[in-house]
């Protein structure tokens, strides 16, 4: 096999020929023959999509799991979307870097004009050549990336039978990526791997940025972002809202630090990386945009004016001893969800604005939870609290919330931040399941057209049916600062009752959470009732 160092060999007239299915313009076509490239269409994208996921079985034989070939088509569908990317007509390329984000010879063309053995050999060149180059964006990409497709003919199927024959951008689109992160969400869809726990829905992230509306010049993070979504949906609504300004100092800046993302898990930070670039976030030659650490480990070293995030909650446990030391903390706990509020106020420059994805308990957790709910609401504009319905997430049953706050610090006076706290109940009466009633972006409007009811001026805003607002006074005299808040009494709405199939899933949530509460207190109790070092 080719070498790390070893480069490729002369390639001979038919490797210098343009691939099949590729063109310098891809313009829209239709033939849907061999060799001819097929615009994915919003309804050919999940074709597309199921025709992949469905070639899992055929690598499943080959000995390759289902999150090895996630991983392996993101590899792929990188270089192709890359190649795509590349070859888009200059008037589509307004916000893409100049250069190719892969270099030539370690592109996707370079696949397409092999086969066998020589595939293989040169795909693991193109993984170990391009992962040696530390310290940008396209070298995390692919750092200690390994191929786990060893039958040539697999590989030689999967490239020119399953990807290269269809386009997987479009003009219009301007390299939104559907596809890719169709497959994605394939992958967070299996909930036996635990993939779920990386994945927030599409419209919730959509709405959340909506609601925030980030200003171009403005610093975004999201300190736990799994595969970017946050990310993307925030610079593509500074896209949509600033694309005149693009071109000056706060548009440069985009690509090069004013979006930037934290992950624990390097395979999905990798994914971030992959899909910031196909979006034109950052240059494959530059620093990367995501790094590699535990948010939580220690203090902030740069601050932000937003903070959008669905910190990980609900899979596995999580001591959390290493994040008790932390001095700018309010209190020391090993809860993570609780640790995680407490980060993202430091991560905050005054007045600056965050929205983040919250379990249930850390409404109401006593302890750690009432001292960080009591600050927050002190140091904080805690103005609103969206409560989500179940049947949104891949983790069954899971009951969370969208807390938005800006962080003020005391007022003139020792006035808390806090006055009004609105909170908009969208989760009674609403029943949503991942198949038969998917959330979608128009679910939430009314949420959206409610949260600036108010104009700039939040105690302005227009109470509804779901939407009344908590004093501040009234926030703290509750028992432990309680914010496990209601609005709209169940059975109260107009709405129709769900059909029995979707009322039967959520049964099946609500015992599936309850089962993984009474299976956690008996994990509690056997741990408890182990003799102790001294006993024995």
């Amino acid at each position: 096999m080719t070498s790390s160092t070893e480069k490729p060999a002369s390639a001979d007239p038919a490797e210098t020929a343009a691939p099949s299915g590729l063109s310098a313009t891809p313009a829209p076509r239709t033939a849907k023959a061999k060799n001819k490239a097929v615009p994915v269409t919003p309804t050919s994208t999940s074709t597309l999509v199921n025709r992949l996921w469905s070639y899992c079985e055929l690598l499943r034989h080959s000995g390759v799991s289902t999150l090895d070939y996630v991983e392996q088509l993101t590899y792929l569908l990188f270089l192709k979307m890359a190649d795509e990317r590349a070859n888009r007509p200059a008037a589509f390329r307004r916000n893409a870097p100049e250069q190719p984000l892969v270099p030539e010879g370690r592109d996707w063309k370079s696949l397409t004009t092999r086969s066998a053995e020589a595939l293989l050999d040169h795909y693991e060149f193109i993984l170990k050549d391009l992962g040696q180059r530390g310290g940008t964006m396209l070298g995390e990409v692919f750092t200690k990336a390994q191929n786990k497709i060893h039958e040539p003919a697999v590989l030689d199927r999967l490239i020119k039978d399953l990807i290269d024959p269809n386009t997987w951008t479009t003009e219009k689109q301007d390299l939104k990526g559907d596809a890719y992160e169709g497959l994605l969400q394939r992958g967070a869809e299996d909930r036996k791997t635990g993939a779920g726990q990386y994945f927030t829905p599409r419209p919730l992230i959509d709405a959340m940025v909506d609601c925030v509306q980030p200003k171009l010049g403005e610093t975004i993070t999201d300190p736990a972002c799994g595969t970017g979504g946050f990310l993307i949906a925030a610079h593509a609504h500074l896209v949509q809202n600033y694309e005149d300004e693009l071109y000056g100092d706060k548009g440069r800046a985009l690509q090069t630090g004013a979006i930037t993302g934290y992950e624990l898990v390097r395979e999905t930070g990798r994914l971030a990386l992959m899909n910031m670039l196909l979006h034109g976030i950052g240059h494959s030659e530059a620093k990367p945009l995501i790094t590699i650490q535990d948010s939580l480990a220690r203090p902030p070293k740069r601050h932000y004016d937003i903070v959008l995030a669905n910190p990980p909650f609900g899979v596995g446990s999580v001591t959390g001893e290493s994040y008790t030391s932390r001095t700018d903390f309010w209190v020391p706990t090993t809860n993570k969800q609780l640790n995680f509020v407490q980060h993202i106020y430091n991560l905050l420059k005054t007045n600056g604005r965050a929205a983040l994805v919250l379990p249930d308990n850390v409404l109401f957790e006593g302890g750690a939870g009432e001292t960080i709910r009591r600050n927050l609401l002190n140091l904080c504009d805690v103005h609103t609290l969206l409560r989500l319905p179940t049947g949104i997430f891949y983790a069954n049953g899971v009951k969370a919330n969208v807390l938005f706050f800006e962080k003020t610090g005391q007022r003139t006076g020792g006035r808390p931040g806090t006055r009004k706290l609105w909170v908009y109940d969208f989760r009674s009466d609403q029943r949503f399941t991942l198949k038969q009633r998917q959330l979608g972006r128009q679910h939430l409007d009314d949420f959206v057209a409610a949260y600036h009811s108010g104009g700039t001026d939040f105690t302005k805003r227009t109470p509804s049916d779901r939407f009344r607002a908590y004093d501040y006074d009234e926030l703290m005299a509750r028992d432990k600062a309680n914010l496990d808040l209601t609005v709209l009494k169940s059975g109260a709405s107009t709405k129709k009752y769900a059909s029995p199939d979707v009322i039967a899933q959520e049964i099946v949530d609500e015992l599936e959470v309850a089962l993984a509460e009474f299976t956690a207190v008996a994990r509690a109790l056997k741990k408890d009732a182990s003799p102790s070092a001294d006993d024995k």
